[in-house]
């Protein structure tokens, strides 16, 4: 689906206030090895949509009575897996494509049915995927307005011939990740001239498209910065980022009935406008993620 990219910039503020919400000065990862019997906990990535997410989880959970322990804004699928694997994260928000192309460089599975098919497949014993939302939030290429005239660019397709010249843009892990640049290599036969290591997402993205330091970046698609700076999303139709649908993955320590209903019951009401829009409310109008996830909950009648 062609979704919504998310709005204005992310300021430092907002993601020190998002990392205030994955707890105190420890660190967030080692600060206890897996639950106590009877309670779960929630981690996610560092950077805001996760976060986001992962509030929304432990607030349906305690909604149900769980005991719940939040180790949130950790940091990049390279270290938070592990974390699930060995039970030291319970329950966490996941997005099935990437996750897929973690564990399988190789995979060609593109519809949200075909990914968790064989996700499912991959995952050890001790892992366990849940319903996927229909809220999904790709990888994308985009390019000022600017660029996208210069150049007559619509697709990811049309940086073949104009790629060598350009720098590209993102998370350090996106220059080693088929659902990143060897994809694009692979796929579309593209060569730039240099990957720039940026952020997540972030606002050193958002910047170095503006200021030309780059003129390509990976962003979300439901990020507002899109919108707010008429950045242009090239269109993905080989689909090197396929199916991103936000999905639980719950270590087998946490997997019970309460668990699995309260966090299916999110996932059925979670859609990409919502996300969308819950997520502008916390990068853009600054408010805090916990509110905006019981807020939403609580309209949701999930809590």
């Amino acid at each position: 689906m062609k979704l919504v990219l998310r709005g204005a910039a992310i300021g430092a503020a907002a993601l020190l206030a998002l990392t205030a919400c994955g707890g105190g000065g420890e660190n967030p990862v080692t600060g206890g090895g897996t639950a106590a019997a009877g309670s779960v906990t929630v981690g996610s990535a560092n950077f805001p949509e996760s976060v986001l997410v992962g509030e929304i989880y432990a607030k349906a959970l305690e909604a149900k009575g769980v005991k719940v322990t939040k180790k949130l804004n950790i940091g990049s699928r390279e270290v938070t897996y592990s974390q699930v694997q060995s039970g030291g994260l319970s329950v966490f928000p996941e997005y099935n494509g990437a996750l897929l192309a973690y564990l399988d460089q190789n995979s060609k599975a593109t519809t949200t049915e075909q990914v968790n098919t064989e996700l499912k497949a991959k995952l050890p014993s001790s892992l366990k995927l849940l319903d996927s939302a229909k809220a999904e939030d790709k990888d994308t290429v985009a390019v000022t307005q600017e660029t996208a005239t210069k150049y007559n660019l619509k697709s990811i397709a049309d940086l073949a011939p104009v790629a060598k010249d350009l720098v590209i843009g993102g998370p350090p892990e996106f220059k080693t990740r088929q659902q990143g640049l060897l994809g694009l290599q692979s796929v579309y036969g593209l060569n730039f001239k240099q990957f720039k290591s940026l952020d997540t997402g972030g606002p050193l993205t958002v910047a170095a498209l503006k200021k030309g330091d780059v003129q390509a970046g990976d962003l979300f698609t439901t990020d507002p910065a899109i919108i707010a700076n008429n950045f242009v999303v090239l269109e993905d139709p080989k689909n090197v980022f396929g199916a991103q649908n936000v999905t639980p993955l719950v270590h087998s320590s946490a997997d019970n009935e309460t668990v699995r209903n309260a966090l299916n019951a999110v996932s059925a009401k979670l859609d990409t406008p919502t996300l969308a829009d819950l997520l502008k409310k916390v990068v853009t109008d600054k408010e805090d993620a916990d509110k905006v996830a019981s807020d939403w909950l609580t309209s949701a009648g999930l809590a």
